[in-house]
């Protein structure tokens, strides 16, 4: 159940992070607003999560997918570019989310 709250805390905070972007510095409404409840709904589930999941997996998790699915929709809805550099960042955060789950976190 952890790992399933964990799922919607790093989808909450993927939606608010992609609507901050749309909201323009905060300057329209309703993606701001989307942004708050997305953030607010991501920590209430991160919260919970720390429950049953150990907290460096558990926030090693949150903020390395969070990170690669945002430079992932950067690329695909904002034409981000992509670049080695890029990749290997990536790579890395998925290396390391994997590294703790093999029992560096616990």
């Amino acid at each position: 159940m952890g790992y399933l709250l964990l799922a919607g805390a790093i989808a909450a905070e993927v939606a608010a992070t992609t609507a901050m972007k749309y909201s323009e510095g905060f300057s329209r409404l309703w993606p701001s607003l989307i942004t708050a409840l997305g953030y607010v709904l991501s920590f209430a589930l991160l919260a919970q999560t720390l429950k049953t999941v150990a907290i460096g997996t558990a926030y090693a998790i949150w903020a390395g997918v969070g990170t690669a699915t945002i430079a992932v929709i950067g690329l695909m809805l904002f034409g981000e570019g992509l670049n080695l550099v890029k990749v290997a960042g990536i790579v890395l955060i998925i290396g390391g989310v994997v590294v703790l789950n093999l029992g560096g976190a616990h």
